[in-house]
C-alpha cells in the first residue's frame, strides 16, 4: 500500500528546476494561500465557478480533512524544505457512486507562472496511483466548457474518459 501521508517524489519542471510533489500538510496553509493570491481572476473562476479574493475556512477545511482515504491532497513545490513555494495542488474527495463503487471528485490549481509544465497532469497521475491503491474506481470533475486547458489534461491522461454536458459545464468521468 502506498504511504500517501508521507508521499513525496522529486521531479523537475521543463526548465530543469527541481520540484517536489508531496502530500499536503496542515503547515502548508500559508503556502497555499500565497499560491492562491498569485492566481488571476479567470483562473479562480474556472477552479471555483465563482470569483473570490481569498481562500476561506471551508477551503482550508479540505486541507485539515486530508486523511488519504476519503480525501487526498498533493502539492507541487519548489525551493528547499522549510522555504518551499507551492506552485500547484490537486485533491480528491470520495463518495459512493450510483453503482455502489467508490468515486472521487478531483480538482486542481496551478499558479500562473508555472502553467505549461504539465503540473495538473503530473498531479493527476500521482493522485490516480494513490486512488487506485485505495480502491477508488473513478474520478469525476465538473469543468467549465471554456476551460480547454483542463479538458486537455483529462484527455491526455490516458484514462478512459466520458463527458456529459449540462449547459456550460462538462461533467468528466475518468475510469481508474
Amino acid at each position: 500500500m502506498i504511504d500517501a501521508r508521507h508521499y513525496a517524489v522529486h521531479e523537475a519542471l521543463r526548465d530543469g528546476t527541481p520540484m517536489t510533489i508531496r502530500a499536503a500538510r496542515p503547515d502548508d496553509r500559508e503556502r497555499i494561500a500565497r499560491a492562491f493570491e498569485g492566481l488571476d481572476r479567470e483562473s479562480v473562476y474556472t477552479r471555483f465557478f465563482a470569483y473570490k479574493d481569498e481562500l476561506g475556512p471551508a477551503d482550508f477545511a479540505r486541507l485539515d480533512a486530508t486523511d488519504f482515504d476519503r480525501h487526498a491532497m498533493l502539492v507541487a513545490t519548489i525551493g528547499a524544505p522549510g522555504d518551499e513555494t507551492v506552485i500547484a495542488g490537486g485533491s480528491y474527495s470520495t463518495h459512493v457512486g450510483a453503482d455502489g463503487s467508490l468515486s472521487a471528485e478531483i480538482a486542481f490549481m496551478v499558479e500562473e507562472d508555472y502553467r505549461g509544465n504539465s503540473l495538473a497532469g503530473r498531479l493527476l497521475a500521482h493522485l490516480s496511483a494513490i486512488a487506485r491503491d485505495r480502491g477508488i474506481a473513478r474520478f469525476e470533475a465538473d469543468v467549465l466548457a471554456e476551460n480547454k486547458a483542463m479538458l486537455v489534461v483529462f484527455e491526455r491522461s490516458g484514462l478512459p474518459m466520458r463527458k456529459s454536458r449540462d449547459g456550460g459545464v462538462l461533467h468528466v468521468t475518468l475510469d481508474l
